[in-house]
């Protein structure tokens, strides 16, 4: 099964490579000491393989690694180390993208051709799915129906992330699945945006040029200061995520540049209200 790190998991790989560097030690020379591949250490520091906490030990015991240090790195591993929910998805979820945003504390995100997938409907989500992809049966379709209901659980936990959600108007009027469909969508729609964590924004037709037309893409922020933002962008040709504070910097300006050019969470509750009462 295809290793896809979460957030401890990235933190611990960047504390493995700052400890490295602190010792003036090459990854070789780290390899040679242990009588590993240098491949092992280069994937331990990029979160490319699972860390085992017993490896995790033995690399901390060569870098002279002091408890209560020690300790909690290890304890790290344990967890980064943990299969979550998504596991039993793997067939469904592709990449790292999941695993973080379960972590994440705060999810800002721009798209301008859908309701995002943590607040679509079954019906909607089934339309999107089958429309967007090549799949070679009904069973496919509904193990990706199951698996985005378990995605969507975020949303309910006591400590739900923040989701701050900017679609473009268009997002509201294409009849996605058909008029009924759409419509049911877009009163759900209107009863997230009362949530107290959920705001939602619509950029209008009206605005011409703006700062997401580059396309869609979601920031992640985490509650502990030490994991940095991660940009994601998903693309047909792949998904991308970026993590240079450049980048996150870059993002977060687009972000609140299509923020400030967008209705403001009220006037986009009566858009969305509207426009469910109107949908035929």
């Amino acid at each position: 099964m295809t290793y896809r790190p979460t957030v401890r998991g990235r933190r611990l790989a960047r504390e493995l490579r700052r400890l490295r560097e602190a010792q003036g030690l090459t990854l070789q020379e780290v390899a040679d000491r242990l009588d590993w591949s240098r491949a092992t250490v280069s994937r331990l520091e990029t979160a490319q393989t699972r860390p085992r906490p017993n490896d995790i030990a033995d690399i901390l015991d060569l870098y002279g690694v002091p408890s209560p240090d020690r300790d909690a790195l290890i304890t790290l591993a344990r967890e980064a180390g943990q299969r979550g929910w998504w596991t039993a998805y793997a067939d469904v979820f592709t990449g790292s993208y999941v695993a973080l945003e379960d972590e994440a504390s705060r999810i800002r995100t721009w798209d301008t051709q859908l309701i995002h997938g943590l607040l679509q409907t079954e019906d909607y989500a089934r339309a999107v799915i089958t429309a967007g992809r090549m799949l070679p049966g009904p069973e496919e379709i509904e193990r990706r129906i199951a698996a985005r209901k378990a995605r969507q659980a975020l949303l309910d936990r006591e400590h739900a992330p923040h989701l701050h959600l900017i679609v473009e108007e268009g997002a509201l009027l294409r009849p996605i699945g058909g008029r009924e469909v759409m419509r049911n969508q877009l009163s759900a729609l209107a009863v997230a945006a009362e949530r107290p964590r959920i705001t939602i924004q619509v950029l209008p037709f009206h605005i011409g040029a703006h700062a997401g037309l580059d396309g869609r893409f979601t920031i992640l922020s985490f509650p502990d200061p030490a994991d940095p933002d991660i940009a994601y962008v998903e693309g047909t040709m792949g998904d991308v995520y970026l993590e240079s504070a450049e980048a996150i910097a870059t993002h977060g300006d687009r972000f609140a540049r299509i923020a400030a050019a967008s209705l403001s969470p009220e006037d986009s509750a009566h858009l969305i209200a509207e426009a469910a009462r109107s949908s035929p």
